[in-house]
């Protein structure tokens, strides 16, 4: 970057309106250039939160928004921190923004969903950390700190806590975002206040001790997001739908049964990939980063008329918004009354037991607000003391919400449940 002149630079600075925090300051030219690049632009077609929009109409925005958001918060934070004396140098702070707008590169369609579907166990960090190398062979090395930035590779442990820790920018940012267009109230965080906060101590990111209770805010927000919409029974049961019709996609094209897809979609049903494939083969990369929410939209809606029935009549379900009951308890579900349900499912639907799994199956969800085990949260007293959050709360309710939450989830068809309640 040390060939651009300054007045180059501001010609690239761009304002935009965000809907969230109102106009936001693209800084510099590189950053800009890193937005205008299609594999950020694809972020565009890629729902931030999946298939909520089912439950909350309004949620349609995508990880392009949310990019964006968290770019502007960072900025924030390091203005806020370099105020405080903590030095943070153009490069550094470049680097922490770029770590930002990219943390969520590798997401595959729909979010979550194709890493449990289309690829093997191939997380959206591995993929954003390899387009991260890409973009940096193409923008000449200028990525370069933001990775070791991203990676937690750089001397400066707190700048990864920004992009990456329980009190990082990402979470700000989809909190309050997520909140905004789903209109779930619960989820309001002070940003601005938990920013002005934030403090460096021995390379540690902590918050100074009289922002606790905005931290407090924050961890029962995030709590109450997740039961409300990330793990709202519906929205749950609708990406089950979506992960059973591409695994059922998936088997249909490697028999080698003729199956509608566009050129990237039929590259990941055909063939399963992994890790190694994703760094090795430089043609699934190629295809992944050309696959978003319309490859699969539009796929499901021509499988809806797909010889195959098991295949058209889940897309019939998704596309009709004709969803899996979800059923929720803390104990396991007892192997009796499973088995009637096993039993009344297969009569209902005239199919095999091996295709059973596309319409019942026994699952677990977790909602963990603050893990207090690692990456902790640390309060820093005037004393100069660094104490836990947990420990430093007066709050009994947030010290219980430091244990994770686990409930077992069926999902199951709603006739056969009907039909078994008499």
């Amino acid at each position: 970057m040390s060939g651009v002149d300054r007045d180059s630079i501001l010609r690239k600075r761009k304002i935009l309106n965000d809907p969230v925090y109102g106009f936001i300051t693209i800084p510099d030219q590189l950053l800009h250039e890193i937005i205008e690049h299609p594999y950020f632009q694809r972020l565009r077609r890629i729902k931030q939160v999946g298939m909520s929009h089912l439950v909350y109409p309004g949620a349609n925005h995508t990880r392009f928004h949310h990019a964006l958001g968290a770019m502007h918060l960072m900025r924030e934070a390091i203005l806020s921190l370099r105020d405080k004396g903590v030095k943070i140098s153009e490069e550094e702070a470049r680097g922490a923004m770029v770590a930002i707008l990219l943390h969520d590169i590798g997401h595959g369609p729909y979010s979550h969903s194709l890493e449990f579907s289309l690829v093997q166990e191939v997380t959206h960090e591995h993929i954003s950390s390899l387009l991260m190398e890409k973009l940096n062979d193409h923008f000449n090395g200028a990525l370069s700190t933001g990775i070791k930035i991203f990676r937690n590779e750089y001397p400066k442990n707190f700048l990864h806590q920004l992009v990456s820790s329980q009190l990082d920018m990402d979470r700000l940012d989809y909190l309050s975002r997520d909140s905004f267009f789903t209109g779930v109230s619960e989820g309001v965080v002070s940003n601005q206040r938990i920013i002005k906060m934030l403090d460096v101590h021995d390379d540690r990111l902590v918050v100074e001790e009289k922002g606790i209770y905005s931290i407090e805010k924050f961890i029962v927000a995030r709590r109450l997001m997740y039961w409300q919409v990330y793990l709202h029974k519906t929205v749950v049961s609708a990406e089950k739908l979506l992960i059973n019709i591409l695994s059922r996609a998936k088997i249909l094209a490697k028999e080698g049964i003729d199956i509608f897809a566009s050129q990237a979609l039929r590259f990941f049903l055909d063939q399963d990939y992994g890790v190694s494939d994703f760094k090795s083969n430089e043609e699934v990369i190629r295809n992944f980063v050309l696959l978003d929410d319309y490859d699969i939209l539009g796929a499901i809606k021509v499988w809806t008329q797909h010889s195959d029935r098991i295949l058209s009549d889940l897309c019939l379900r998704m596309v009709n918004r004709k969803l899996f009951r979800v059923k929720l308890s803390n104990d396991p579900f007892q192997a009796e009354y499973l088995e009637r349900m096993k039993s009344e499912t297969i009569n209902q639907l005239n199919i095999d037991e091996r295709d059973l799994k596309y319409y019942l199956q026994v699952d677990e969800l977790t909602n963990s607000a603050y893990d207090n085990a690692s990456n902790r949260i640390f309060i820093l007293r005037k004393s100069g003391k660094l104490v836990d959050l947990a420990e430093a709360s007066d709050n009994q309710a947030l010290v219980a919400q430091t244990k994770p939450v686990n409930k077992n989830v069926l999902f199951c068809l709603k006739s056969v449940e009907k039909k078994l309640m008499g």
